[in-house]
């Protein structure tokens, strides 16, 4: 059990603020609004668990993107969110264990004739990426050759695969089950170009917060609530991670 000087440090308001990044779609990781404005996922079901676990009243915090939800726990605006794990975050924020590990690709509008990741990387491929993500990064560092434009959101780089303004938009295996529908003709290509943790993070130099964070996902992931949050988002194909 949490100690009140962890909790205090934890939750400094008195409330656990939380971070879910939304997008059109959901996934392992993207949250999704209904049409009252009520958030629904993966990561709103395991936090505002996380919440009634230690017995705190919850905030959450609706971003764009993982780049911001970053910025935000770094800052201490924010107290606890997921985000997938990268060297340049683990820089700013303190990383606790995943509860699923994604794979980055690419998908390719209708008429494309790239069939293969390794053919991204041309002079005049025309990458789009989700700004401050470390798929965005992963897509620069493995596709010098290619240019990469950073958008804020999923939605934008939804509307601009619809307009055909891109050659490969970067995004995650999961993420892309929910846009397909929305892009007729598109194509996921096969492989990956980046996999990583989708973890539990805390802003930096609180040890007991860390300390907390990690025997809760832990446990989540021990007592089936990954499982059960995974089933009830539509994804029951989907591995915990060990």
């Amino acid at each position: 059990m949490a100690s009140p000087d962890d909790l205090k440090q934890l939750a400094p308001t008195g409330t656990l603020r939380v971070g879910v990044v939304t997008a059109p779609a959901a996934s392992a990781f993207f949250a999704v609004a209904d049409g009252a404005g009520e958030l629904h996922g993966v990561t709103v079901d395991l936090l505002c668990g996380f919440a009634q676990a230690l017995e705190l009243p919850v905030d959450i915090q609706r971003y764009d993107n993982s780049g911001q939800v970053t910025e935000a726990i770094a800052g201490s605006l924010c107290d606890l969110a997921f985000m997938p794990h990268d060297a340049e975050r683990a820089k700013k924020v303190a990383f606790g264990p995943a509860y699923y590990f994604i794979a980055s690709t690419y998908l390719v509008p209708a008429g494309s004739a790239v069939q293969r990741i390794e053919e991204i990387d041309r002079p005049g491929c025309r990458i789009v990426a989700i700004s401050n993500t470390t798929t965005a990064r992963s897509a620069a560092r493995t596709a010098p050759r290619a240019t990469v434009r950073e958008v804020p959101s999923v939605e934008e780089m939804t509307e601009l695969a619809r307009r055909g303004e891109g050659d490969a938009f970067a995004l995650t295996h999961d993420s892309f089950a929910g846009l397909l529908p929305k892009l007729p003709g598109a194509r996921v290509l096969p492989g990956h170009f980046q996999r990583t943790g989708i973890c539990v993070a805390v802003p930096p130099d609180r040890p007991g917060t860390l300390a907390i964070a990690c025997a809760l996902v832990e446990e989540a992931k021990r007592a089936g609530a990954v499982r059960r949050a995974f089933d009830a988002a539509g994804f029951p194909e989907l591995e915990v991670a060990p």
